[in-house]
């Protein structure tokens, strides 16, 4: 199925890229048919950070996970500005996603679970369902929650 009429059915706005956060490409090609995107966080299109605070203190694992997917949306968003064609991606290799938490939050996988759904919805399964690290970390830049990164296999 085309990507656009998935995401149509899915009720799916593709949001603009947000700006860059300092001195890097939004994505960088390797290999023949390899990219590794920049990490992208939960902001709007002007850069603001939609979700700020810590997990375990600040937000629930339900708000992380909301977090991780609007994170997610503005890479496909990303992908969408530099590709020109979603449809070009053949599968979604591997998710790297870092948890801004307390000393006792475990629960990273659930909250990186919000991304993953998103890229399965989209791409469909196995396609969309990457390789993944959900790791903790104490803070991001801007106070944001999650921070994600992913690398894709074009067609």
């Amino acid at each position: 199925m085309d990507i656009y009429e998935r995401l149509k059915k899915l009720n799916i706005e593709l949001p603009p890229p947000p700006p860059p956060g300092g001195l890097y490409s939004p994505i960088k090609y390797f290999g023949d048919k390899l990219i590794y995107t920049s990490g992208v966080g939960p902001t709007d299109s002007t850069g603001a950070a939609v979700y700020t605070g810590i997990l375990g203190r600040d937000l629930s694992v339900e708000e992380g996970a909301a977090a991780a997917r609007l994170a997610t949306l503005n890479i496909l968003g990303v992908l969408d500005a530099q590709l020109g064609d979603l449809n070009k991606i053949k599968t979604i290799v591997k998710q790297l996603g870092f948890v801004a938490c307390t000393d006792d939050f475990y629960s990273q996988p659930a909250v990186m679970n919000g991304s993953t759904k998103l890229l399965m919805d989209v791409f469909g399964d196995p396609e969309g369902r990457p390789a993944r690290s959900a790791i903790a970390t104490n803070a991001l830049p801007g106070n944001i929650p999650v921070e994600i990164e992913l690398l894709i296999e074009l067609k």
